[in-house]
C-alpha cells in the first residue's frame, strides 16, 4: 500500500487562487495526455504518486481526457485513488471539467448548457470514485447557450456540495467579465480560469486577461506551459521521431521552424546561464505573472515531473533577464 512521502510539504511553494482561501501548489499535475486509455497503469500510478510525494496537491482532469475513450482519464485516476491515494483526499484539490464534446446525442455534444453540465458531472464523480470535486470548470466559451444558463449549472453544483469552488477554462477577458458579473450576483465561489498560456503563446498578456484576473481576485491555472513540448531540450537540435512532432501527435508540429529552433536554443541560453533547463525557465517565467497561481505540467514520466518542480529551485529574475527573454521573443 502506498505511503506517501513525509516530507512532500518541504520544498512546494502554495499560493492563494485569486482572493479565495484555497492555496494551490505552483505546480499541478495535469491529466489530459498520457493518463487515459492505452497508457501502461503502473506508469499512470507512478508519476500521479511522485507528484503528490513532491507536494503537487492539485490534479487537473476533464470529462474527455482519454481520447478516443473520453473518461478514461477519469477511471484511471479513481483506481490510483483506490490503490492509496485515496486515504490522503482531504489533501487533494481534485478538478474536472465539462465542455467539449463526450457522448452522443444533442446532450453530450460541445455546449455549456445545464442538461449537459449536470449529468457530466454526475459521471465524472463515479468515475473518481468521489462525493465531490474541489473545481468544477466550464472547459470552453459556448456562444450558443446564454451564460445565465451556464452559471446556474456551475452555481447548482456548489449547492448540491458535488463541488466546492467553480471556474471556467478557455474564455477571454470579456467573457470572463460577464461570466463575473453573473457569480458575484449568486455569491457562486468562482475562484479560476483556466486558459493556454507559455512564452511561445502570449495572448493572456495580449488580451489584458491577466491583469483583469488580478484586480478582480480570479486566479489563473495555466495549462499548456511548454506550448506542446517546444520549450523543452527535445528539439534544440532537431525532430526526434517519438517526440509530439515526429509522431504528428500535435497540431502546432508546423511551427517548428528554423527561425523557431533558433529562438528556442536562445531561450535555452538564457536558461543554462540561470542554472535551468528550459523547461524550468518556461515554468518559472509564467509564475512570474503575478495573476497566476499554479501551472499546470503534464507528463509522460516521472522525471518531468520532478525536473518541472525543479524550476522552483529559481523562480526569481532580474531586469536584464526578463530584457533579453523578450528580446529573443520578438524575433
Amino acid at each position: 500500500m502506498y505511503t506517501a512521502n513525509e516530507h512532500r510539504y518541504d520544498k512546494m511553494l502554495y499560493n492563494r487562487c485569486g482572493k479565495s482561501g484555497l492555496k494551490l501548489p505552483a505546480i499541478s499535475l495535469g491529466l489530459w495526455q498520457n493518463f487515459g486509455y492505452g497508457s501502461v497503469f503502473a506508469n499512470v500510478e507512478e508519476m500521479c504518486r511522485t507528484a503528490f510525494d513532491l507536494g503537487i496537491t492539485h490534479f487537473d482532469l476533464a470529462n474527455n481526457y482519454g481520447h478516443p475513450y473520453n473518461g478514461s482519464a477519469e477511471e484511471n485516476f479513481g483506481r490510483v485513488l483506490d490503490r492509496g491515494l485515496r486515504a490522503y483526499r482531504d489533501e487533494l484539490v481534485i478538478s474536472t471539467k465539462a465542455g467539449y464534446e463526450m457522448w452522443d446525442g444533442p446532450y453530450g455534444d460541445r455546449n455549456g448548457s445545464r442538461k449537459y453540465l449536470t449529468a457530466s458531472l454526475d459521471q465524472s464523480l463515479k468515475r473518481m470514485g468521489l462525493d465531490y470535486v474541489d473545481i468544477f470548470y466550464h472547459h470552453v466559451f459556448d456562444p450558443d447557450t446564454p451564460l445565465e444558463e451556464t452559471a446556474l449549472a456551475l452555481d447548482n453544483a456548489v449547492k448540491q456540495g458535488k463541488a466546492l469552488y467553480v471556474g471556467i477554462s478557455n474564455y477571454n477577458k470579456a467573457q470572463t467579465e460577464e461570466m463575473l458579473s453573473i457569480f458575484r450576483e449568486l455569491r457562486t465561489p468562482f475562484i479560476v480560469n483556466q486558459p493556454s498560456f507559455s512564452m511561445l503563446n502570449r495572448w493572456v498578456e495580449d488580451d489584458k486577461l491577466d491583469t483583469f484576473c488580478v484586480e478582480n481576485g480570479i486566479g489563473l491555472a495555466v495549462f499548456s506551459p511548454l506550448y506542446q513540448g517546444f520549450l523543452t531540450d527535445r528539439y534544440l537540435k532537431g525532430i526526434p521521431e517519438d517526440s509530439r512532432v515526429g509522431k504528428g501527435n500535435t497540431w502546432i508540429g508546423d511551427q517548428l521552424t528554423p527561425q523557431m529552433l533558433k529562438k528556442l536554443n536562445s531561450l535555452n541560453d538564457i536558461g543554462v546561464s540561470r542554472g535551468q533547463k528550459l523547461s524550468q525557465m518556461a515554468v518559472a517565467w509564467l509564475l512570474h505573472n503575478k495573476a497566476v497561481a499554479t501551472v499546470l505540467v503534464g507528463a509522460s514520466r516521472p522525471q518531468q515531473i520532478i525536473d518541472n518542480v525543479g524550476a522552483l529551485d529559481n523562480l526569481d529574475f532580474t531586469a536584464e533577464e526578463i530584457s533579453e527573454i523578450e528580446k529573443v521573443l520578438a524575433e
